[in-house]
């Protein structure tokens, strides 16, 4: 029985999963930073990278004093290279980085305070049309950094509600992000601690391969394990 079949209300499927998350995990303070710069730099850093490494960037960032928009801003490209290489692709997050911080000073002198005075559509639409940020990345910017009421979409959430039976295992970005903003609150909060549950579920539970279903707190509501055996015995018998 797939979750879409069990629960005739979109919107009291969403808001039990992200109980059932919040009361197995507990709040995930997430996004781990000192100031909304900071998260911006670590929602570029991130692309196609472990935040373990993103953080050993930040962290030489910081001791070079680099952590602000102005720094970034005069700072030659090479130098911001050698303090990011261990986030990887460092000199295509170099430039990403100094886009951003163009933009900023260019359009905002420099005030995040002013850019994030902006509607969410038009700061949204403004922040993807800066070099090498995509709809996850501003997204990210918007939510952790702005305080924004948007949730931030990634593979994490498509493996997981696939899963569930509520997105199509194909769905686009748009369309996993529609699923969520159309049927729950406009609610800060909630948007930032559900993106952060789902991907503690996706990293420490609903792995790729070989998940850990007799652990999840989702397992009773979800058809996958029951699927999964069923093709993986039909495979046997083929």
């Amino acid at each position: 029985m797939s979750f879409k079949v069990k629960y005739d209300n979109i919107s009291t499927a969403l808001m039990t999963i992200y109980q059932r998350l919040y009361h197995y995990f507990g709040p995930r303070h997430w996004w781990p930073a000192e100031t909304p710069f900071e998260v911006i730099v670590g929602a570029i850093l991130t692309q196609n990278v472990t935040w373990k490494n993103v953080e050993k960037a930040i962290n030489n960032l910081k001791t070079a004093e680099l952590l602000t928009p102005e720094a970034l801003y005069t700072a030659d490209p090479s130098v911001i290279e050698t303090h990011i290489r261990p986030a990887g692709f460092y000199r295509t997050k170099a430039k990403k980085l100094k886009a951003f911080v163009h933009h900023i000073w260019e359009k905002y002198d420099g005030s995040l305070t002013n850019m994030f005075s902006q509607p969410l559509k038009n700061l949204r639409k403004e922040l993807l049309s800066i070099y090498g940020i995509g709809p996850e990345t501003a997204d990210a910017i918007l939510c952790y950094a702005g305080n924004y009421p948007i949730m931030v979409m990634d593979a994490y959430t498509l493996r997981v509600f696939s899963r569930l039976g509520l997105l199509s295992p194909k769905a686009n970005y748009e369309e996993m992000q529609q699923l969520f903003m159309d049927n729950l609150p406009h609610d800060h909060y909630i948007f930032n601690e559900y993106h952060a549950l789902i991907d503690a579920l996706a990293n420490k539970i609903c792995r790729k391969n070989k998940p850990h279903c007799n652990l999840c707190p989702l397992n009773d509501l979800c058809a996958w394990p029951k699927e999964e055996k069923e093709n993986k015995k039909a495979e046997k018998e083929a």
